[in-house]
């Protein structure tokens, strides 16, 4: 554990909410079970395997000792999460709180930009981290895209879970936003999102893509189609069988010059799998660069951490 216990030692205070330490990347030797959140006032050490409460003290006094330094005469704050295989596999997590609380709304910040987060249920707690430099794209794209057209674009936002990306778009000029997402308990996150933002001109779908696409067409055509689904969401959405269903929409649905930004979060698929979708279903469409991930989640196979492709139509 030592190279996590050093980069709690390390670590600055948190301003908005980041990745501390990142052992799924395999960087760290021994490590690789470890990831720890700081979701601002809280901290969030998750384990992918199990562990004993000596491991769990060890991490409570680093914490202890690097917050006493930061913050000093402030209460710390943390939540262990243990996301072993069988669990995962379940949709499931163990979560408990270890020391101090957690605000109630608990709202966190990104680039100026405020969401709602929930770090004491599921697997998810509203804001995906690794994600920070795809919203950075969203936003600075809606900003040139406005800048070069004198008008503001017009965004899809496909399995929008709580609607970051609207929110980034948004704030980056854009003019409407039509976001997606089969679960009504996200979706009425991503509202929340939108109003602690001050933002408007978003619209909000609580729809299965697959059932009908009539309505998500009505909207377009788009100049940003933005895709983040699930890898593997028993149910809902495989990657492997269903990515290569949304991306044969993406011709009909993008406007002349209009971009896609496709997400893909499955270790086990590269790269060159949603390029590949791209040339065989989807061939006006070209790719454009690739999104590099936020530094604190390098991996040592960049064909195996979160893809964020670029295409142009």
């Amino acid at each position: 554990m030592q190279a996590l216990l050093d980069a709690i030692a390390a670590m600055p205070l948190p301003g908005d909410a980041r990745r501390i330490f990142h052992g799924r990347g395999g960087l760290h030797p021994g490590c690789e079970q470890w990831t720890l959140d700081a979701y601002p006032p809280v901290f969030v050490l998750t384990s992918f395997a199990p562990v004993d409460e000596g491991q769990l003290a060890a991490v409570g006094d680093a914490l202890r000792a690097r917050w006493a330094q930061l913050a000093p005469g402030e209460p710390l704050h943390w939540v262990f999460q243990h996301r072993g295989e069988a669990l995962r596999l379940q949709g499931r997590s163990d979560t408990r709180l270890m020391a101090g609380g957690v605000p109630d709304p608990h709202v966190v910040t990104e680039g100026g930009l405020r969401f709602r987060v929930h770090v004491l249920h599921g697997q998810n707690h509203g804001l995906f981290l690794d994600m920070a430099e795809g919203r950075r794209w969203v936003r600075e794209w809606a900003a040139d895209f406005k800048a070069r057209e004198g008008r503001g674009a017009r965004v899809l936002n496909l399995f929008a879970y709580t609607c970051a990306f609207s929110v980034a778009a948004l704030a980056g000029g854009a003019a409407q936003v039509v976001n997606v997402d089969m679960g009504r308990g996200a979706i009425a996150t991503g509202q929340q999102n939108h109003r602690l933002n001050g933002l408007d001109g978003a619209s909000f779908l609580a729809h299965d893509i697959f059932a009908s696409w009539g309505r998500i067409a009505r909207g377009g055509p788009y100049d940003l189609v933005i895709a983040d689904p699930p890898s593997y969401q028993k149910g809902s959405f495989v990657a492997t069988k269903d990515y290569a269903r949304v991306v044969r929409r993406l011709p009909g649905l993008l406007a002349p010059g209009g971009h896609a930004l496709l997400c893909l979060n499955a270790p086990e698929l590269g790269e060159g799998f949603v390029r590949g979708l791209v040339d065989d279903l989807a061939p006006p469409l070209a790719f454009a660069g690739r999104v590099p991930n936020p530094a604190a989640f390098a991996d040592v196979d960049g064909e195996r951490a979160l893809k964020v492709l670029v295409f142009r139509a």
